[in-house]
């Protein structure tokens, strides 16, 4: 699903990323731990395509994204896809289900469509009364919710997310750690989650450890996947 070959990454003279190999297999939750300053968030922008490495290769799904233009690059972004932050990001002039919405409408999905899905993931999330609810009507919860159904809404195969619980109480952390493995049981995504929260990296599938750069006690082997090359060809959708 994702393999991360011989990643390296610098900012200016501070070499962040210095030499990352890495397989995810389809439908892992994965987290990242590290102490602060390990590249962790980094690492997460490179396989999320918001940054580009130095040198290596990041291939999900089969596709080599260092091949893409930048106009398919955004395309496989927002197709195959879905981003969770530490802070909802929801923007507070929509409603619920028109955040869930947008990333479906710059996929070009109709509006029917993209809301019928939209209401689909908020029943899914016990959210549905929380439809026409501006984000300062929700609760911090719930707004974090909203924001997983919108990186859900597109069907992407992979769920990469930064600190998703860091702002929330002992409560509905735990609740959205389980909405992780019940999205993973339910839809088959593939979650990488950052996260300083040990009782969630506890839970995960597998914890990668970075450290100054580098992942402690790497695999010691890498699968390799077909690839597809062609820089101006579509990638396939789910």
């Amino acid at each position: 699903m994702i393999d991360i070959k011989n990643i390296t990454k610098s900012f200016g003279s501070l070499q962040v990323l210095k030499g990352i190999d890495l397989h995810i297999d389809k439908g892992e939750v994965v987290s990242i731990v590290g102490p602060s300053g390990a590249g962790k968030t980094t690492l997460l922008q490179i396989i999320g395509t918001l940054d580009r490495p130095d040198s290596g290769e990041v291939i999900v799904d089969g596709i080599d994204t260092s091949r893409l233009s930048t106009k398919k690059l955004s395309d496989f972004r927002n197709q195959h896809l879905g981003f969770v932050f530490q802070f909802h990001q929801l923007l507070p002039e929509f409603t619920a289900v028109e955040n869930i919405m947008i990333p479906a409408y710059i996929a070009g999905v109709s509006r029917k469509q993209a809301r019928k899905r939209a209401e689909e993931l908020l029943d899914f999330m016990n959210l549905s009364d929380r439809a026409t609810h501006k984000p300062n009507e929700l609760s911090g919860g719930e707004k974090q919710r909203v924001a997983v159904a919108r990186a859900l809404v597109n069907n992407p195969a992979v769920i990469l997310a930064d600190e998703p619980s860091g702002s929330l109480d002992t409560k509905n952390k735990e609740e959205l750690h389980q909405l992780f493995f019940d999205l993973r049981d339910q839809f088959g995504q593939t979650f990488v989650i950052v996260t300083h929260d040990e009782a969630l990296a506890a839970i995960t599938d597998r914890t990668i450890h970075l450290r100054d750069g580098l992942i402690e006690n790497p695999e010691t082997t890498i699968e390799t996947p077909e690839i597809c090359l062609d820089s101006e060809t579509t990638p396939p959708s789910e």
